[in-house]
């Protein structure tokens, strides 16, 4: 595995509007990892736990809900590696409109 990339979005939505905005979009995710696919979907207390198939490949994700703030991790396996930087850019771009 590569380094995980992180992100914060910010929202304004409170705890519960933030996790009802992202059960609602959880498979709009797939749309930050090149040909992805979500494979799993579920909650551990406050923090989502999300699975995306892409090429042949596993990305997992925790995006941990605040009351101000949704702190996402990606872990990218080394051959998505490469698309690390591209992933994280369209994340911090488009990421806090899944939260509007």
């Amino acid at each position: 595995m590569s380094g995980p990339i992180t992100v914060d979005l910010p929202h304004q939505l409170g705890k519960a509007g933030a996790r009802a905005r992202m059960d609602a979009g959880a498979g709009k995710l797939t749309g930050f990892i090149p040909g992805g696919n979500v494979t799993e979907h579920r909650w551990e207390g406050d923090t989502m736990i999300i699975a995306v198939q892409a090429m042949g490949q596993r990305v997992a994700a925790r995006m941990t809900v605040t009351e101000t703030h949704v702190h996402a991790l990606f872990e990218l396996p080394p051959l998505l590696a490469p698309f690390a930087e591209t992933i994280r850019g369209k994340l911090q771009k488009d990421g806090a409109g899944l939260l509007r």
